[in-house]
């Protein structure tokens, strides 16, 4: 069986219903692989498991947008098929870039005896990502500590990867407080609704999610848990509260049944800070605390480093137009802060970043290179990081445009980069994005060796994602990625 390219269709519509059935037909192949063998499927990046019909669609459209190429359902659907008749190992494979490969080839082999050779490395392998199941604990559940609650058991897969076991909260003594987390968890005013059951059985503080059953464990501190009470061991310890941010305050978590910790805030005491896909092989299997630093380092360092390497940074500055927080007041209060008594909701606020002076603990290089400050804006979700900088060496609009375009959809950075091209998005078109960053190529400027990019960041659900990766790496998870970028 070959793929043959498809002209413009006669009859839209009737063409349409035809890729909305190849939509529905890859649904349970998808997710047989990933509940049975652990193999996730992307489409150049975009993760193809638990979507619906039309996210389907949506991301082969977003493939033919942005790479220019002509992969539809009509060309991906007979490699899925293959794929999933094969007896393959844990992985995670990318049927677009596999189906471009089969198109650039052009040599009509048949798709069953193509997708087995270039898997030939995955059947019949017994590889594991992980040696056992790494028990999770998130303590604290506020925005980020929910959002990766999500995306914990939205890996769960078959259950022999990272295990979500337990939430720790403060003790609020209120009779409904278990309810009330699980409605929090359930129902999202930015992210939607959650994609799942959530069963809350109170006379045991319990969630069971998706299956799961997740103890909730309340304490005032670290210190009044032991985990092994609740058949935890070994866990990972997920800090969202942002609370302790030093050796001694994170060391606290190290309880009976807790073996490590990891902040997702910036750290202090000379803390490893991680920004996934940039120095995440910094982490080491004697760390014992790690942080996965701040939204805005995450989103800005990946793009500074492609940068940097191509045509070199002489200094610059990063303005960041930041969705408001729970930090500022809801109404004008007093508060520490400078500036930030004032209504978040009607008010731009200025206030500082420290994500410029952080960017030189991932990027020593640029030490002292970069200045930064920051606006908080009435929006409650997603923002943006302007970089002004001055390059060592000229260039155009076009080559840098192109630059980071590839380095979107065909280096190791697609999870940490992404890519539009349109004209009229505007910051709510980002919610739910999973790259750590997403370059508006439009609103680029170059003149000469000034360079103006405008990055849009998920601050919320994208930083979520670098926690998630951050975390998969601490724990040890090595997953077999197809084709390999460099």
């Amino acid at each position: 069986m070959s793929v043959k390219k498809r002209p413009v269709p006669k009859e839209f519509f009737a063409d349409w219903k035809e890729r909305e059935a190849l939509a529905e037909a890859m649904i349970p192949l998808i997710g047989r692989l990933y509940r049975k063998s652990n193999v996730s499927l992307y489409m150049y990046g975009k993760r193809m498991i638990n979507q619906s019909v039309t996210d389907l669609m949506k991301a082969h459209r977003f493939v033919r947008k942005v790479e220019g190429n002509e992969v539809s359902l009509f060309e991906t659907y007979p490699f899925v098929n293959a794929i999933s008749q094969l007896s393959l190992g844990p992985a995670h494979i990318d049927v677009g870039k596999m189906v471009t490969r089969y198109l650039k080839n052009g040599n009509n082999e048949d798709i069953f005896e193509y997708v087995k050779k270039q898997l030939a490395d995955l059947i019949g392998s017994k590889h594991k990502p992980l040696p056992k199941p790494q028990h999770v604990v998130l303590y604290g559940f506020g925005r980020i500590g929910r959002l990766v609650a999500r995306l914990l058991i939205d890996k769960t897969g078959g259950g022999d990867v990272l295990v979500l076991k337990a939430i720790v909260l403060r003790d609020s003594k209120h009779a409904e407080d278990i309810v009330k987390r699980a409605h929090l968890l359930r129902h999202d005013s930015v992210h939607s609704d959650f994609q799942g059951t959530i069963r809350v059985v109170k006379e045991d503080n319990m969630m069971v999610i998706n299956g799961n059953p997740v103890q909730v464990i309340y304490a005032n501190s670290p210190a009044e848990i032991d985990y092994t009470k609740y058949g935890i061991k070994d866990a990972m310890i997920v800090d969202n509260t942002g609370v302790w941010k030093d050796k001694k305050g994170l060391g606290a978590h190290l309880r009976p049944g807790a073996s490590k910790v990891l902040l997702t805030a910036p750290a202090k005491d000379g803390i490893k800070n991680i920004v996934y896909g940039i120095n995440h092989n910094d982490i080491k299997k004697s760390d014992k605390i790690i942080c996965a630093a701040s939204c805005t380092t995450n989103a800005i360092v990946p793009v500074l480093k492609c940068i940097n390497e191509e045509y070199g940074i002489h200094n610059g500055h990063v303005e960041t137009i930041h969705a408001y927080t729970n930090d500022q007041n809801l109404i004008d209060n007093f508060h520490k802060g400078d500036r930030r008594g004032r209504s978040a909701a009607l008010n731009m606020v200025l206030t500082s970043t420290g994500a410029a002076k952080a960017v030189a603990r991932v990027l020593p290089e640029l030490e002292g290179k970069l200045t930064g400050n920051a606006i908080r804006v009435p929006t409650p979700n997603v923002s943006m990081a302007i970089l002004k900088i001055q390059l060592e060496k000229e260039t155009t609009v076009d080559n840098v445009k192109e630059f980071l375009r590839q380095k979107s959809l065909h280096s190791r950075l697609q999870q940490q980069i992404g890519y539009t091209v349109s004209t009229e998005v505007v910051s709510s078109d980002f919610v739910g994005s999973r790259q750590a960053c997403i370059i508006d190529s439009t609103a680029t400027i170059v003149e000469g060796k000034s360079l103006i990019l405008y990055c849009w960041y998920d601050n919320e659900f994208g930083y979520s994602c670098q926690v998630m990766r951050c975390l998969e790496k601490f724990a040890g998870v090595e997953w077999r990625f197809f084709p390999y970028e460099k």
